[in-house]
């Protein structure tokens, strides 16, 4: 962010809280509408504008200037880092810049090189760097992105090399190809399966989202992988650097997908939080809509997503699923795409996998997975009541001449 954008945000946030609440939201997307991601950082300053205190509000902008004087003192790509050569910039996130890298030798191939931003570098930042470097180093697992190589370049930043995914997120991926309910499915469960790869190996995600799972083709197959470890929260006594660890009351993740024991900032968040978040995608994949879609989340303040979050219990898929627009509808019957038709037995493994409470979750990203391969198989779903007549529905349906 230069110094005449970073102006332009804050005049018009300015000129936003000026205004009527009901008219803020308008306000700035009409002033934004040519850049998406500023429209985000406007909306979240004046959401907290709103709501918070002023020294709130002045730690907030202190944070955004900050963020902005270290993207705008960013060098110039370098030519090479370690032994790649850096093609270009594929994006920044919250720690690190990420490049396309080439290497050339002993194979060549194309990779994701993440280095850790200038400015930056203080110790706790350094220490999750790091952390996300050893957690992909323990990821042995197809549909997770591999580790390659990791080091420090010339001026100490450390990197690290990993895999290249050119892909989509899943809920994009899906709704291009018009997929139906069971391929999605197929795909979804082999998610829970990498994720419970990495739980496995004392690893919790945290920030799964549609984003950090991309779709590529490999010999013209849709291949899911699970992408950025890089807010990792790493189980008791498997890393060295314990200074990983969450601070109690701090939010680590995306607030659409977080579970609500993240939310709360409570200490012990464990991997049944990632089967909230699968939940999550689950819902997107077989209804096409976020479970609070129909909210004012979107639009809300902080304070408000929260209790929203927290308090409110979203439609069933089924009924999601059935809200879709007359468009939405007539595309999919186009692209043979899913019908939108969610049988109760799914409704249950969402909204079991969406459980606030995570003593009535799955205990497992697997336990997941497989409640959706009885689905798909017409057996009894352990989500589902488990009465005689249901039972003998399944079997009936499974037997049929």
């Amino acid at each position: 962010m230069d110094k005449a954008t970073f102006r332009r945000l804050l005049d018009v946030v300015g000129q936003a809280m000026e205004r009527p609440a009901s008219e803020r939201d308008p306000f700035l997307a009409d002033a934004f509408a040519d850049d998406p991601g500023l429209l985000d950082e406007a909306r979240a300053l004046v959401a907290e504008a709103a709501e918070t205190s002023l020294d709130d509000m002045t730690s907030r902008m202190a944070a955004v200037v900050d963020r902005a004087a270290a993207e705008a003192t960013e060098p110039r790509p370098p030519e090479r880092i370690g032994p790649y050569r850096v093609v270009r910039a594929l994006g920044r996130g919250g720690m690190g810049v990420v490049y396309l890298g080439r290497q050339d030798a002993p194979l060549r191939r194309d990779v994701a090189i993440k280095v850790i931003r200038t400015g930056i570098a203080d110790r706790e930042t350094l220490a999750r760097f790091s952390a996300e470097r050893q957690a992909l180093a323990l990821m042995e697992h197809p549909d997770i992105a591999r580790v390659f190589d990791a080091g420090a370049t010339e001026s100490g930043r450390p990197y690290f090399v990993m895999e290249l995914v050119q892909g989509l997120p899943i809920t994009e991926y899906c709704e291009r190809e018009g997929l139906g309910i069971d391929a999605r499915l197929e795909l979804f469960r082999t998610v829970c399966e990498a994720v419970h790869h990495a739980h496995q190996r004392g690893i919790i995600h945290r920030d799964l989202k549609p984003s950090n799972v991309l779709v590529a083709l490999e010999d013209g197959r849709p291949v899911p992988k699970v992408i950025d470890f890089g807010v990792a929260k790493v189980l008791e006594g498997l890393l060295a650097d314990d200074s990983i660890h969450t601070r109690a009351g701090a939010l680590v993740g995306t607030l659409d997908y977080m579970s609500p024991e993240q939310i709360r900032g409570e200490e012990g968040v464990d991997i049944r939080s990632d089967v909230y978040s699968l939940g999550v995608i689950l819902y997107q994949l077989v209804s096409g809509r976020h479970p609070f879609e129909d909210t004012t989340l979107r639009r809300a303040g902080l304070l408000e997503a929260r209790r929203i979050l927290l308090e409110t219990d979203p439609p069933r898929p089924s009924r999601s699923a059935a809200a879709a627009s007359g468009f939405t509808r007539r595309r999919e019957r186009r692209t043979g795409g899913p019908a939108r038709r969610v049988r109760p037995d799914l409704d249950w493994v969402v909204m079991k996998a969406l459980e606030k409470d995570r003593e009535r979750r799955y205990p497992s990203a697997l336990e997941l997975a497989h409640d959706l391969e009885r689905y798909a198989n017409d057996e009894p779903v352990s989500a589902g009541p488990p009465g005689l007549p249901y039972r003998a529905r399944k079997f009936v349906r499974r037997h049929r001449v």
